[in-house]
């Protein structure tokens, strides 16, 4: 059964904008506003609690407000501002879950199956979160309950810090108002009018009667509250059960401590992994810092693995891009495109060795991660007749594909991405050049083979100049030096337009 975490922090606008200026002066004193322009009228945006002991509300004309209250301090609102802190604070989170996900412009949803026992238990991660927050001057709610809608609903109108036992929300979202249920604001206008005040009154009416009288998105609002509705949440980054977490009674920040932690948390994790058979081909170390700041270090592998040792030894270079700043509290690991990995019995005749992809995989992990992963790849047999697009990228020890090239028709070993334009001589128009310049530099020509004829794949219906939207006549040509190039010339005598030349690879 799912569990999850609902944060919500009230007033989001107010609170990033006083962490973003926290030496600005006058608006601590007294009434502040922040505002917004909307069909050219000034409008309050958000406004902090002596606005709002001055009865001043969001939505309010700005004109309105300073009538009001002539001292009113005020500032523009940056929305892209609060969505970017909103999203540094659901990476900071990770410490928590791996998985984490924005709920609307003040909120976040933590799916906490499975790792609430590294605090020994969900009160206490709850307990945690929240007094973090506090002492960073972010005011938060939250709850925890078995669906998104109910531990919503709890954290906004529920007891603070509440906790619903596994399948024991209903009760609880009995007594809450209606909003708590994330209805459109007429539905919520609506129902009080019609004496429903709380979720309670309308688990007792007939279901066909509500879908009828307030349509289906109270009923679905309703069934995703209480479970019997799925919700699909977004997290920013994929879901997994694959995390682990260290914490330390006193924060570290020498290099030493940071690579001994790293072989520890990457051993705890290996371990699960060895248990449930898997093995993973990415890993991410994340050092969180007393600041809330994050920092991952990130290893992949070409093939599925679980060497702590190996996983280490990939990891430990990248520490020199980790600024501990004033110290290292929570280290968390995430393990990623986690697979079945069986145990494989060493070979019993020694004389044969191990084998090519066994041999290769360190080497291969090594240029990976030094690397990057788009650099390194194998080139796979891709079925078109356009050369640009007869070859795919995979990686470097994935298995055959079973396909090959035609023997027939050779390939260079060099394939340009693009074709580059070449100036040309021939005898006859349907003959190979004698002779042509590229880069700059004449070569004579001294062999020729073809032409190979290449067509245009009219379904794709694409016709740039040096795509495959014209006829190609392929030659394999050497100069006199013994440069051999792919070259080919593009369209057709007597068609109103001349041929163009082009070289497409290099054979040696």
């Amino acid at each position: 059964m799912a569990r999850i975490l609902s944060v919500w922090c009230p007033n989001w606008p107010i609170t990033t904008w006083r962490r973003r200026n926290p030496n600005s002066g006058g608006w601590g004193e007294g009434a502040f506003a922040l505002l917004a322009s909307e069909g050219g009228t000034r409008r309050l945006v958000a406004i902090d609690e002596a606005a709002q002991a001055l009865n001043l509300r969001p939505g309010q004309k700005a004109a309105d407000a300073m009538a009001l209250a002539p001292n009113l301090v005020t500032a523009d609102h940056d929305p892209e501002a609060d969505r970017a802190a909103l999203e540094a604070l659901s990476d900071w989170c990770v410490r928590f879950s791996p998985a984490v996900a924005i709920d609307g412009v003040d909120g976040l949803f933590l799916d906490i199956t499975g790792t609430d026992h590294l605090w020994g238990g969900e009160a206490a991660m709850l307990a945690d979160l929240l007094a973090r927050l506090s002492r960073w001057g972010v005011p938060a709610q939250a709850a925890v309950a078995d669906t998104p809608g109910a531990a919503w609903a709890l954290a906004r109108f529920g007891q603070p810090g509440q906790i619903a036992p596994p399948d024991g929300q209903r009760a609880l979202l009995a007594d809450l108002p209606v909003a708590a249920l994330r209805l459109d604001e007429a539905a919520t206008a609506q129902l009080p009018r019609l004496g429903l005040f709380h979720i309670g009154q309308i688990l007792g009416l007939p279901r066909a009667q509500l879908a009828k009288r307030f349509g289906m998105h109270l009923t679905l609002r309703l069934d995703q509250a209480l479970g019997a509705a799925g919700e699909a949440l977004v997290f920013r980054r994929p879901a997994s059960p694959w995390f682990d977490r260290l914490a330390f009674a006193e924060p570290i920040s020498a290099p030493d401590d940071l690579a001994r932690v790293v072989g520890d948390i990457t051993a705890l994790i290996c371990r699960r992994l060895e248990v449930e058979g898997q093995g993973a081909r990415r890993l991410e170390v994340v050092f969180h810092r007393l600041d809330g700041k994050a920092m991952p270090a990130r290893a992949g592998l070409a093939r599925p693995g679980r060497d702590a040792a190996r996983l280490t030894r990939l990891l430990i270079p990248k520490l020199d891009r980790i600024d501990p700043g004033f110290g290292i509290e929570v280290v968390t690991i995430f393990a990623g495109d986690v697979e079945p990995l069986t145990a494989v019995q060493a070979r019993l005749d020694a004389e044969a060795g191990a084998g090519l992809d066994e041999t290769l995989a360190p080497l291969v992990d090594r240029l990976i991660n030094r690397l990057g992963e788009d650099r390194v790849w194998r080139a796979d047999p891709h079925e078109s007749h356009v050369p640009e697009r007869s070859v795919i990228r995979r990686a470097p020890l994935a298995s055959p594909s079973g396909k090959s090239w035609d023997p027939e028709r050779p390939r260079p070993v060099r394939l340009f991405k693009r074709p580059e334009p070449i100036t040309a001589l021939a005898k006859l128009p349907d003959d190979p050049p004698v002779q042509f310049h590229w880069r700059g530099r004449p070569h004579r020509v001294r062999r020729a083979e073809g032409p190979e004829r290449i067509g245009q794949e009219w379904w794709r219906g694409d016709f740039d100049d040096t795509g495959p939207g014209k006829i190609r006549d392929y030659y394999r040509v050497e100069d006199e030096v013994g440069g051999r190039f792919w070259i080919f010339r593009q369209g057709l005598f007597g068609t109103g337009e001349d041929p163009k030349w082009w070289i497409h690879g290099l054979f040696g």
